[in-house]
């Protein structure tokens, strides 16, 4: 793999057989001594690698949708080669990363914003930022192996082949015959609607146990929405599963803290009550912590711990 570096006159990075044209002014000159920074440059140059499948071997159809097989595989497949670089629990920050820049500009819409399924070419923001989101989330609910086997098939069935070439359906349908029944809500969601969350965190408070161990009571505030293509939001019921947990205060210097609690649970009501136990005192607990859903606002998803001297009733 060759990688030419050039002047800022452009800024992208591109992928072709064997070479790499990059841009000084996509981080290559980054400075990233800062332990939680997002190193952009092994981002982009595993994203462009990965284009040696998506877009090199499978290519869409020249329609809507065409850039989930190339541009949103390379990222899902880029965010999957950060994850084994630096660990599951701090793919947040990434996820952080890639949802604020979609929240960001699909506010700034001019025509219609369109589902991941049909997105347009110009819109980036879609296929490129939302579907990081989308698609890493799809694999926490089922598992890197099972989306791993969908993607197979599609390199088997269309990889050099000539026309017809694949619609996005392609890859949905891989995914679908993956997807257990109890997830197969999920693709609906993340691919043929636009849908949102508002999900919260009003109370978070832990009780020291006599063994040394907390209790972690967390009381949260679900919302789910589907959106049009013009913005308008309608509420719909909650009845998904969602992740809770809780994180250990962070170490000096560092921005995100240890992983002490994770788990997935069914939330079907607006208001929960959840209490599970941690082996240290958490800094911050909450729902969705690791923003795996796109959220209106993740920065209420967790809230600081207060340390409570009465006894928890424990619901889970």
């Amino acid at each position: 793999m060759r990688i030419v570096d050039f002047p800022r006159v452009g800024t992208f990075a591109q992928a072709y057989a064997g070479t790499m044209p990059y841009s000084e002014s996509v981080g290559f000159i980054a400075n990233l001594n800062h332990p939680d920074d997002i190193d952009m440059v092994f981002y982009v140059v595993a994203h462009e690698t990965a284009h040696q499948w998506w877009g090199h071997q499978v290519a869409g159809a020249n329609m809507q949708g065409a850039l989930l097989l190339s541009e949103s595989l390379a990222q899902y497949s880029a965010l999957m080669v950060m994850e084994k670089q630096h660990g599951r629990d701090m793919m947040r920050k990434f996820l952080r990363y890639e949802m604020d820049d979609y929240l960001r500009s699909r506010g700034s819409e001019r025509l219609e914003e369109r589902p991941l399924l049909t997105a347009e070419a110009q819109q980036g923001y879609i296929y490129y930022r939302k579907a990081s989101v989308v698609l890493y989330y799809l694999k926490e609910m089922i598992g890197e192996d099972k989306v791993n086997a969908a993607l197979r098939k599609l390199i088997r069935e269309y990889a050099y082949k000539a026309p017809p070439y694949p619609t996005s359906w392609a890859l949905v349908d891989a995914l679908s015959e993956q997807t257990p029944p109890q997830y197969q809500y999920v693709l609906k969601d993340l691919f043929e609607d636009i849908t949102l969350f508002s999900n919260r965190t009003l109370e978070a408070s832990a009780r020291q146990r006599p063994d040394g161990q907390y209790d972690v009571t967390i009381d949260i505030e679900t919302h789910k929405f589907k959106a049009d293509a013009k913005g308008n939001e309608t509420e719909v019921p909650v009845n998904d599963w969602i992740d809770i947990g809780a994180f250990a205060k962070p170490e000096k210097g560092r921005k995100y803290g240890r992983t002490l609690y994770r788990d997935r649970v069914h939330i079907a009501q607006t208001r929960s009550t959840y209490t599970f136990t941690t082996a240290e005192l958490p800094d911050e607990a909450g729902v969705d912590p690791f923003l795996l859903l796109i959220d209106r606002t993740p920065e209420d998803n967790v809230k600081k711990v207060t340390i409570s001297a009465s006894k928890t009733s424990a619901t889970r």
